[in-house]
């Protein structure tokens, strides 16, 4: 991925939210059509504009830190096939925070880039300690010789950082003592707005590219416009319910208001 091109134009990321995976606590019995709503949304999440998706195991709740080997597995599977399928980018996410399962899956199947939850924070959880990955990450990246971008969050949703350490300083750590490649800013949960002032305050404290990573709509999308880029989740579901399909009238919809936002 050449991350200079790729921000260039503000991308619109959209999230495939997967069902529960074999050895989750919530799976169905029938991977076949896990695999088969993952294609369908990511089709949708294409025709409708976005630039790139990020696949993440969504319905593996309750989460842990690191996953086990089927999960691996499940989504090495699902994420080869959507980068066959698609001709834009192709983003993963292991939940909670398997960044160096994220890494490995993304290289091995010819994805672009990963996201961290939790990269140079040490992070109290709902469901454990996020430690921080940044080691094993680039560790991982050098021994796989992979050019998979890293996209971070800092003070994650969902989450207490328990550093004393404000945004802009999480930022800096992410950005220049990580390594990051890209910054990730969020609300405090799912589908909760991002603070516009801290968006403005992390961009004007690193020179890496800044996502809004929740919360976006087409109607509040104006007070982020200083943003390089926006990954887009709930939203795009049919009535906002991750439980439902992604809705092509939606992604269409957000295409376009990220492009009009573009534009001014």
């Amino acid at each position: 991925m050449r991350l200079k091109e790729f921000f260039s134009s503000k991308p619109f990321i959209a999230v495939i939210h997967l069902d529960a995976l074999p050895g989750a606590p919530l799976y169905g019995g029938d991977f076949q059509s896990v695999m088969d709503k993952a294609l369908r949304d990511a089709r949708i999440a294409e025709e409708g504009g976005a630039d790139a998706v990020i696949v993440e195991n969504f319905g593996d709740k309750p989460f842990r830190e690191k996953v086990d080997s089927p999960t691996v597995a499940a989504m090495a599977l699902i994420v080869k096939a959507v980068v066959e399928e698609l001709s834009i980018s192709v983003g993963v996410n292991v939940l909670r925070n398997d960044a160096v399962a994220a890494l490995s899956i993304a290289t091995v199947c010819g994805a672009d880039f990963i996201r961290v939850n939790a990269y140079t924070e040490l992070v109290a959880s709902d469901q454990g300690f996020l430690r921080p990955a940044a080691w094993d990450v680039l560790t991982q990246k050098r021994l796989l010789d992979s050019n998979v971008a890293v996209f971070t969050d800092i003070r994650v949703k969902h989450g207490v950082s328990l550093s004393a350490r404000d945004a802009v300083d999480a930022a800096r750590a992410a950005a220049y003592r990580g390594l990051a490649d890209a910054i990730i800013v969020t609300g405090r949960e799912t589908g909760a707005e991002a603070d516009p002032v801290v968006l403005r305050k992390v961009k004007a404290a690193v020179d890496r590219p800044v996502l809004v990573g929740s919360g976006i709509t087409p109607s509040n999308i104006e007070k982020y416009r200083e943003a390089d880029g926006y990954i887009v989740g709930t939203y795009l579901h049919e009535n906002s319910e991750i439980s439902r399909p992604l809705s092509l009238n939606r992604v269409r919809k957000m295409a376009e208001a990220i492009k009009k936002l573009k534009e001014k």
